[in-house]
């Protein structure tokens, strides 16, 4: 029998019971529906824990510490970098190494108008900054020495020595929200750092050393990297070293680093990365420990919820079995008229599961477009019901969190196990068509 007549075939038996198709039909939708609805609001749920935690710190940055608080003999130095960076997995990192002083304090403006008392200041590898997560507001990373790139809101620390005390400060805190609860921009400082010269002052027993600075970047705030992204300043690690010499006198001695940050290219690979750097004596710090157990419980409950939708499915696989049953009990008399015209069993048992796999593909076919729409429905909903909310609610967004999240694999998913329950449900009616005897069919009324 050629594919065209056996197509032929199948549509016209569907066709034939009309109601009885499209109830068995709508069985198959809604179990489709139900898998993929279930399962996407555990893909939400596990985007919302990540997200909720991106927040937190990059999930993908290992800090490694120096053992014993860098009074034993590992140290963090430069051939522990180049071990680290021949670890697989590793697509970056940076040392960090803070500057004890006594006093640190900043001067600008003309006739030494604005200054901030006390300062955070941080070295850093600034050619692996962007690398390992941390962001340029505005300007660039320093070239020369004598640059530095600055907190991104240091600016407010300087007090203005011209105003009267407690009135020489601007509070960037004052007008964090507004009446609708959303974010504001802070009132702007007194002047723009990058827009002139910096003087640092740092105080030590060893004496006072002061260091002109000129700001080429500023970094967005991130506590997860330091505080000094917020009120601080960031040196190239050369320079830094070069600062401490003077500051505490002590000449060809290079000091050990306090912490390296790692940057491994995902997040599948912290895990074996920070075992890895364990295993060589250091201890490690990662949002890994809080990550795997919140990603073990999504994962349960997306399971839970695949289940249930599951269930739905296969009592749509009961109703296609017993459609099947009844579609071949009424068409007993026509298998033997096709077995006495030389009809091959194999083609009367592939029409048989023609028919099961379509009422799948169709069932499973329109259930996604369903299940899509449910998705976009859900997520206006979080949202909120407007079209600016309509494009967000499909393929998300930077600050947006779905609740509702349908890939492409679920959808191709759902549409494969639906054929495949239909195919699943029919063979047992196909087997029972291909062994009915061909002279009894024929007698049968």
């Amino acid at each position: 029998m050629k594919r065209k007549d056996m197509l032929r075939i199948c549509l016209q038996n569907l066709m034939r019971r009309k109601s009885r198709t499209f109830l068995t039909v709508l069985g198959v939708l809604i179990g489709c529906c139900s898998i993929v609805i279930m399962v996407s609001l555990g893909i939400g749920m596990k985007e919302a824990q990540e997200r909720t935690l991106s927040q937190m710190g990059d999930l993908t940055i290992i800090t490694v510490n120096a053992p014993q608080g860098g009074r034993g003999k590992v140290k963090l130095d430069d051939p522990l970098l180049r071990r680290i960076r021949g670890i697989p997995g590793v697509e970056a990192l940076t040392p960090k190494q803070g500057l004890e002083a006594d006093s640190i304090s900043l001067i600008a403006g003309a006739g030494r108008r604005y200054v901030a008392d006390w300062t955070s200041v941080v070295g850093v590898d600034t050619n692996a900054l962007e690398q390992v997560g941390y962001r340029l507001v505005e300007g660039t990373l320093p070239k020369r020495e004598g640059e530095v790139l600055i907190g991104q809101y240091l600016a407010y620390s300087f007090k203005d020595t011209l105003r009267p005390e407690g009135r020489n400060m601007i509070d960037r805190w004052s007008a964090e929200f507004d009446d609708s609860g959303k974010p504001v921009d802070p009132p702007p400082p007194y002047f723009d750092p990058l827009k002139g010269q910096l003087t640092m002052v740092v105080e030590t027993q060893n004496g006072k050393v002061t260091i002109p600075l000129t700001p080429v970047g500023v970094v967005k705030e991130d506590y997860s990297k330091g505080s000094e992204t917020s009120e601080g300043l960031l040196f190239n690690m050369p320079d830094l070293q070069k600062l401490m010499e003077k500051v505490q006198g002590k000449k060809g001695r290079k000091p050990a680093y306090e912490s390296v940050m790692v940057k491994v290219k995902g997040i599948e690979q912290v895990e074996p990365v920070e075992q890895e750097i364990k295993t060589m004596g250091y201890p490690t710090e990662s949002m890994e420990s809080i990550r795997k157990p919140m990603e073990k419980e999504a994962r349960q409950k997306q399971l839970m919820l695949g289940g249930l939708g599951a269930i739905s499915l296969f009592v749509a696989a009961l109703g296609i079995t017993n459609t099947m049953i009844m579609s071949i009990s009424e068409r007993t008399r026509e298998i033997g008229i096709m077995k006495s015209l030389g009809c091959y069993v194999s083609d009367i048992r592939i029409m048989f599961l023609s028919e099961a796999g379509a009422i799948g593909l169709i069932g499973g076919l329109i259930g996604c477009v369903i299940s899509f729409g449910a998705m976009i429905a859900i997520n206006l909903v979080s949202l909120g019901p407007s079209l600016e909310n309509v494009i967000p609610a499909i393929v998300g967004g930077e600050s947006v969190t779905r609740v509702s999240i349908i890939p492409p694999w679920l959808l191709l998913f759902a549409i494969l196990f639906s054929v495949l329950i239909g195919l699943g449900s029919g063979y047992y009616p196909a087997n029972k068509a291909v062994r009915i005897p061909a002279l009894e069919a024929i007698k049968s009324e």
